[in-house]
């Protein structure tokens, strides 16, 4: 009952917030004659009504999410349904005493409801904790040096390695320390960090022994309409294993680049490659991936929709136990709706082709139809989801290697500049391997979002 009741009060907050405050203002005598009606006003949110009330260095803000979820065909077994609603609130705070100098908090509360497993925990559970708590020096309008400290999103190039992970319920945050440093069309992130493990009962906090630090640089204008990404990571971690079990230290470095631009006749494109070298404990490491996407904007027709195609591969491991590690490690991505819709598949031991098509029907509303197909990079590895975790694996390599397709579809509908719908459904269509290491159920995914900003 309280979970209802918290749904619908939110959702009358979302209806009524752009007239929430109607009632302060004093009823006005009705003049002798009518005036011209007034034009219509943009909605705002909720909150700037009580910011134009507290002083310019103090400024609150804060987003409702509401998503509705069915899940049917799970580890691709027969009868295992699920449908749930995740509901989500953020409150921001924000706070500038001078110029050079900010303060940001943001406090999430994320719940689940009607899920089949219980207890509900992360990533679909987290009940209020600090996500965010960190001070930034520097000018905020195009600093120099930017310095940030504390808890906070890291984020780059397209979230393919590091990313906030926003489409779980609790998303992702980094206890870390941050520079970045922009000089002309020139810029490059320096940064140390350590991943908060959220902890449904418990305050959230980072683990101490698994730390990234890296730089991520930025170059524009050296190549026309296109920008250059470089950039190297080190990941350190303890607790981790060998290949036969064996208790190690991990200690890996990334290298990489992202290259990106739009070419003449509306064609634009992305390209990223990366290697992975280092140890874990006697282990070597040796693994790479790739991406790449080709757009195509159709001006000539009415809604200019854009074609894509594209190419992802990430490593397996071809000889388990042999001392060599070859599974690409993603790292903390944003795995959503990178290699599909139904977050199935990850960037490890995989090749997945992707072609699609996305426009706009009205000024309001944006679509997109996306069709995968998936092989495993080495079928002696797993199969792991847009987490990084194996979904199952047959060591012999005998189930074959295609795993299957998706066909997906997904429409968000702007309602205002505060409030947005989008919905989506994605069927995963099992192939070979599939078919041969699980039951073979269709995987289906079905939701309905509502975002609301006050």
């Amino acid at each position: 009952m309280k979970a209802i009741l918290t749904t619908l009060c939110l959702l009358a907050l979302t209806i009524l917030s752009p007239a929430a405050f109607a009632w302060q203002q004093a009823p006005q005598p009705t003049p002798a004659v009518a005036p011209a009606t007034p034009a219509a006003q943009p909605a705002q949110p909720l909150l700037t009504h009580v910011n134009r009330e507290l002083p310019a260095w103090l400024r609150f803000s804060g987003e409702y999410r509401m998503r509705l979820e069915g899940v049917d065909g799970a580890g691709f077994r027969p009868d295992s349904k699920d449908a749930y609603v995740l509901s989500r609130v953020r409150i921001n705070m924000r706070v500038s005493p001078t110029y050079w100098m900010r303060f940001m908090f943001q406090g999430q509360d994320a719940q689940s409801f009607w899920r089949n497993q219980k207890p509900d925990a992360p990533p679909f559970e987290d009940t209020m904790d600090i996500r965010q708590a960190y001070v930034e020096f520097g000018k905020a309008e195009a600093p120099m040096v930017l310095l940030r400290v504390g808890r906070q999103e890291l984020f780059f190039g397209e979230q393919r390695l590091i990313g906030h992970l926003n489409w779980t319920n609790t998303a992702r945050s980094f206890d870390a320390a941050r520079m970045t440093v922009q000089k002309g069309n020139y810029k490059v992130d320096l940064f140390a960090a350590s991943v908060v493990n959220a902890r449904e009962g418990t305050a959230n906090k980072s683990s101490g022994g698994n730390d990234i630090h890296g730089a991520y640089g930025s170059i524009t204008k050296l190549v026309p309409n296109a920008t250059i990404e470089p950039y190297a990571f080190w990941r350190l971690a303890r607790g981790t294993r060998t290949e036969t079990g064996l208790p190690g230290k991990t200690d890996r470095r990334v290298y990489g680049g992202r290259f990106a631009g739009k070419l003449p006749a509306n064609f634009d494109y992305s390209i990223e490659a990366v290697g992975q070298t280092g140890s874990v404990g006697t282990d070597t490491i040796r693994a790479s991936a790739s991406h790449a996407t080709l757009g195509y904007t159709v001006a000539s027709l009415k809604k200019k929709p854009r074609v894509v195609l594209e190419y992802n591969y990430a490593s397996g491991d071809e000889t388990p136990g042999d001392g060599r590690q070859q599974t690409f490690d993603q790292l903390y991505p944003t795995g959503h709706d990178k290699l599909g819709l139904s977050d199935q598949v990850g960037w490890k031991n995989i090749h997945d082709l992707r072609a699609g098509v996305e426009f706009k029907p009205t000024a309001k509303l944006t679509s997109a139809l996306f069709y995968h197909s998936w092989w495993l990079a080495s079928p002696k590895d797993a199969l792991y989801n847009a987490a990084g975790a194996p979904i199952v694996r047959v060591a012999a390599g005998t189930a074959g290697r295609h795993v299957g397709q998706e066909a997906s579809i997904q429409m968000t509908y702007a309602v205002n500049a505060t409030t947005s719908i989008g919905a989506g459904y994605a069927n995963i269509f099992p192939g070979t391997f599939l078919k041969n290491a699980t039951p073979g159920k269709q995987y289906r995914l079905p939701y309905l979002m509502l975002t609301h900003s006050f």
